[in-house]
């Protein structure tokens, strides 16, 4: 785990709390972008617990140099902010992470983001939601190069259905109830789903669906 955060007693805070968990701990600090990267590629940590708002290099700067990095593919990278806006939301998602959280999230879901976003899965915050989210990556950005038509069209028709029931925001439990098949059999589905159109995780699988118009957006 590392934390990057230009707040030095927040860090100190997350490390007291993360290094009490069994299962994880704190292996760098950065105050800022720049430093976050530096010691991702040193540390190669599962998961990057990254503010958004750093002086210099910022952390959506940072997350875009991490989630590029081929060599780092194995980091995840959970946004932990103040700024909970429709806007960073997005581009937070297109740059690569894979979660989002407020800083006014409690201890204890904050170690469970931890461990969703570790797992592979997304993980927004209440106060993002889907429809809005939707509004904003259904615009494609220039240059974004996230899933081509060809992988879209080399989707089975089971595949298209379990990626858009993952850009509503499905559980693959969920999603197995919904389509009367095991939890193992939806997530299946999904693992083939984001190979075939080189999403990361489950978070990029969601912008990848918005972006190519294969999920629209509510209105």
């Amino acid at each position: 785990m590392l934390l990057a955060d230009d707040q030095t007693l927040l860090r100190a805070t997350f490390r007291i709390l993360i290094d009490s968990s069994d299962d994880m701990a704190v292996v760098g600090e950065a105050a800022d972008g720049g430093q976050a990267v530096e010691l991702v590629r040193d540390h190669r940590p599962d998961v990057v617990v990254m503010d958004i708002r750093m002086p210099g290099s910022d952390g959506l700067a940072a997350t875009e140099a991490i989630c590029a990095d081929p060599d780092l593919a194995s980091t995840r990278v959970l946004i932990l902010t103040t700024f909970q806006t429709d806007e960073h939301v997005a581009r937070a998602l297109r740059a690569g992470a894979s979660g989002f959280l407020g800083k006014d999230v409690s201890a204890d879901g904050l170690l469970a983001g931890i461990r969703t976003v570790a797992a592979g899965d997304a993980l927004l915050s209440g106060a993002a939601t889907r429809s809005l989210i939707g509004r904003f990556l259904a615009a494609p950005e220039p240059g974004a190069g996230l899933g081509s038509p060809d992988a879209v069209a080399a989707l089975t028709a089971r595949e298209r259905e379990v990626t858009l029931l993952v850009a509503d925001g499905k559980s693959d439990a969920e999603i197995a109830a919904e389509l009367f098949i095991s939890p193992l059999t939806a997530r299946t589905h999904v693992q083939r789903a984001k190979m075939k159109l080189g999403a990361r995780d489950r978070a990029q699988l969601v912008v990848i669906a918005y972006q190519t118009g294969l999920a629209r957006a509510q209105r």
